[in-house]
């Protein structure tokens, strides 16, 4: 099947880095000096600025910024100050969903950074994603408001459908992914969302949602990182106008412990990641981002540390020479570290992870994984 050939091959997606990247001045971004705004009590905040920072064009005629920031998985009391912290240091894309459980003190968050005065609404990216179980047409809408509220937001940038599922039982997937499509269709007519797209979809899925869509999804979210380059959906996508984000790109290490597996490796530890880093003199996460910038997709790095939190968007003003990128994009061990398996029921549309991904699995996903380091 041509969706496993791309991972058993290991067939990197060349030349994609450039495609649809827009700078005002075709020079690789730099980060400036520090501003200051005025803070509370005194205090003073400090922003830097990023010159000219890589954005795509959306089919949607909007742009998204190559390197944003996640929020999945940071806690209450953590996720307002990683988003404060970003934003301040030059991110101009912020990724957030209703099931992050998030969303309100994100919305705190960004109402800070607004009232310091040196960043604008209108500068920041921001998605969000309707979750399984408001597929129903009379719910898209209510739950997109729901999420406005939340993050006290007059309009989204993007929403994506999470998953290609809501938990019922039977066949077919019901709601129709179809009946949510034209409500999400409906919100950009509304205006309370200027993009609208798909996160966890397969090759086959998304082509279902082309064939009846009045408005292109502009984006793809789906899981990339070296260890599973998921380059069938990658070219797919180039070819029909559909930009790519990439999330998990340092390959969700956590993920072992959600699905209970043993022996699966970690790309961060890998000797090619690491043997790249110490000759570029960069920590292996920031390789693996720029590695993502390169594959051709925008990028979703998550953390709460400051620190790296800054590190991880000093990724614009430099590269992976070619050589060592095609080293990293042919890496033999694929897998799915988010497989999806929360998916599939006995009595349900899906039965396996194959029927997920409709095929877009990897050998590794089937088997018991051990790698040598």
């Amino acid at each position: 099947m041509a969706a496993l050939d791309a991972y058993v091959e290991g067939t990197p997606v060349d030349k994609l880095a450039t495609d649809k990247l827009n700078t005002s001045s075709g020079a690789i971004p730099a980060t400036d000096k520090p501003n200051t705004s005025s803070g509370d009590q005194g205090t003073s905040p400090e922003y830097h600025t990023v010159k000219n920072m890589p954005t795509a064009k959306l089919s949607s005629g909007h742009e998204i910024p190559i390197v944003g920031m996640g929020t999945w998985k940071s806690k209450p009391g953590e996720v307002g100050e990683a988003v404060k912290t970003a934003l301040r240091a030059g991110y101009r894309h912020i990724d957030c969903a209703y099931i992050y459980k998030n969303e309100p003190e994100v919305g705190e968050a960004f109402q800070t950074i607004w009232k310091e005065g040196k960043v604008k609404r209108e500068e920041v990216f921001i998605t969000s994603k309707l979750w399984n179980s408001e597929h129903a047409a009379e719910n898209v809408a209510k739950a997109c408001r729901q999420t406005l509220k939340d993050l006290q937001l007059d309009y989204l940038d993007n929403y994506l459908i999470h998953w290609p599922q809501t938990g019922n039982e039977g066949p077919e997937v019901q709601p129709p992914i179809q009946e949510t499509w034209q409500a999400m269709e409906k919100l950009v007519d509304e205006g309370l969302v200027r993009s609208i797209g798909l996160s966890n979809f397969s090759v086959k899925k998304t082509e279902a949602v082309l064939s009846y869509a009045r408005i292109q999804p502009s984006i793809v979210q789906v899981e990339i990182h070296p260890y599973f380059r998921n380059d069938y959906l990658v070219k797919f996508c180039k070819e029909k106008g559909i930009h790519v984000t990439a999330y998990s790109p340092l390959g969700s290490p956590d993920s072992s412990a959600m699905y209970k597996r043993e022996n699966v490796p970690w790309v961060l530890q890998d000797k090619e990641v690491q043997a790249v880093a110490d000759k570029l003199g960069k920590s292996a996460g920031q390789v693996l981002i720029r590695w993502a910038i390169q594959h051709g997709t925008s990028v979703i790095p998550k953390s709460i540390k400051p620190e790296r939190i800054r590190q991880n968007l000093d990724v614009l003003d430099w590269e992976i020479p070619q050589e060592d990128f095609q080293k990293l994009s042919s890496l033999q061990f694929q897998m799915r570290m988010l497989d999806g398996a929360e998916c599939v029921k006995e009595n349900g549309p899906y039965k396996s992870i194959n029927d997920v991904w409709d095929g877009e699995v990897p050998p590794s996903n089937t088997m018991d994984v051990q790698k040598e380091q």
